[in-house]
């Protein structure tokens, strides 16, 4: 299963901690890291077991989940640049007055709205979550959509793929890891920059020549299938095109 799977199907407890317990290891849900159980990880001096290690692994690599959350693209999120800064500055414990300082927020009424607004958007979606687990009880006809992956630059309908219409395309354009031609529908195109996005490891990075190497060995066009990539968020660069890499 892929991260993505495993953090859109992750509960609101595993999301918090930001990783799940699996039968012999932790799986961090941010980037896909796994902490073997049974093993003590010295790090800095310290010993660490297995869950300890795997905390640590997530300060040390992503600060918090919190903000690793809240770096989510606003579609992931539901949140406005505004309210990601307001919970930014909340979490972090300023007060009223300070928020107000820091955001150039004309009173304290203001910050107080906000907190408000951002409580009713969590009981509202408490109560949603709540109606579709209930739903979900009772559906017996929805389809299995594959999640959208967490570096997305632009989530919409093109998004809206089952797993059958992924096997299906991928059969289609894909005979023994080689992609025959790169489509031109959107969501087909999406599926196929997903199955490439595979070959590629996650804790690598490549120079411009090994990535065009590896690429090639997929499609004969690997210029177009490189900037693909990148444009729909599985791919992250240096600015001078030095250095690529998956992005988590």
């Amino acid at each position: 299963m892929e991260i993505s799977s495993y953090f859109q199907n992750a509960t609101i407890d595993e999301l918090k901690k930001g990783y799940i317990d699996e039968q012999d290891s932790y799986l961090c849900l941010l980037c896909g890291e796994q902490i073997e159980k049974g093993i003590i990880y010295p790090q800095d001096g310290t010993l660490y077991e297995a869950e300890k290690f795997m905390q640590r692994h997530i300060k040390d690599a992503h600060q918090s989940v919190f903000h690793y959350l809240l770096s989510l693209d606003k579609k992931m999120t539901g949140l406005t640049e505004h309210q990601t800064k307001l919970l930014e500055l909340f979490y972090h414990g300023k007060s009223d007055e300070e928020v107000k300082k820091a955001l150039a927020i004309g009173s304290a009424s203001t910050i107080r709205h906000h907190r408000f607004a951002l409580k009713e958007k969590e009981r509202q979606a408490r109560n949603f979550l709540a109606i579709m687990e209930l739903m979900k009880e009772k559906d017996n006809h929805a389809p299995s959509f594959v999640p959208v992956h967490k570096t997305a630059t632009m989530v919409d309908d093109r998004y809206n793929i089952t797993e059958e219409e992924q096997e299906s395309i991928t059969a289609k354009y894909f005979k023994d890891g080689v992609l025959s031609k790169f489509p031109i529908k959107q969501k087909q195109k999406l599926i196929v920059l997903r199955e490439i996005s595979k070959y590629l490891e996650e804790q690598e990075s490549y120079s411009e020549k090994e990535l065009n190497q590896l690429l090639k060995t997929i499609y004969d066009d690997y210029v177009l299938i490189r900037r693909y990539l990148i444009e729909y968020g599985f791919l992250d660069r240096k600015a001078d095109g030095s250095l690529y890499w998956l992005k988590k």
